[in-house]
């Protein structure tokens, strides 16, 4: 079973209907006892990252994550899901992030021609070996909505980067915690193949 974590924090339902597709059982759930028990947890989410860690930390979500990461229960954090690993955001330089991977978040600088959000398909450069895109073809299309991006510290860490007024780094891997910038749950059948290699892991 799944978990997906619920903080008031949108588009959940449409992770959840994703991994019912692939034959998966998946709740929506803020109950501890049952997110420590699931075979997988994902933090997907969209809004603002100040009032999304707030969200997190009514809700003990927080200390949570920190357990099932601790477990070594594969971890999937979408769009804003990432960017709550990181321990600071120009979004909300006030907040203080998860802090469970080393990075920042930043604003997509203004370019001529380019809006902010960034909003639609744009392709990925995949990292070769990056788990959670076996059997996804380098230069695959996925679907973002943002106006803030990862700067990893760890280039290790980076599975996939993506070029949107500047380089973005669009999907993390490190241990157990995998975090994707777009939405793999709108991004077609490349997204569903993603989402089942975090199934199958």
């Amino acid at each position: 079973m799944i978990s997906i974590l619920d903080y008031d924090a949108g588009n959940i339902k449409s992770v959840e209907k994703a991994i019912q597709y692939l034959g998966e059982e998946a709740i929506i759930t803020r109950d501890r006892d049952v997110i420590l028990s699931s075979d997988k947890v994902i933090l997907p989410g969209v809004g603002a990252f100040g009032d999304a860690m707030a969200k997190l930390r009514e809700y003990k979500l927080d200390q949570v994550i920190y357990d099932v990461v601790d477990k070594k229960t594969p971890f999937l954090g979408i769009c804003l899901g990432l960017q709550l690993l990181y321990k600071t955001s120009e979004e909300s330089p006030e907040a203080t992030g998860l802090g469970i991977l080393d990075g920042e978040i930043l604003r997509i600088p203004e370019l001529p021609g380019l809006k902010i959000p960034q909003i639609g398909w744009n392709s990925l450069n995949i990292t070769p070996g990056a788990k959670l895109f076996k059997d996804v073809s380098d230069n695959a299309y996925v679907y973002f909505v943002h106006s803030y991006y990862l700067k990893s510290k760890n280039i290790e860490d980076v599975a996939a980067t993506t070029d949107y007024s500047v380089n973005i780094h669009a999907s993390v891997e490190r241990d157990n915690v995998f975090a994707c910038q777009f939405h793999p749950e709108k991004s077609s059948g490349v997204g569903l193949q993603i989402l089942k290699n975090f199934i199958e892991l």
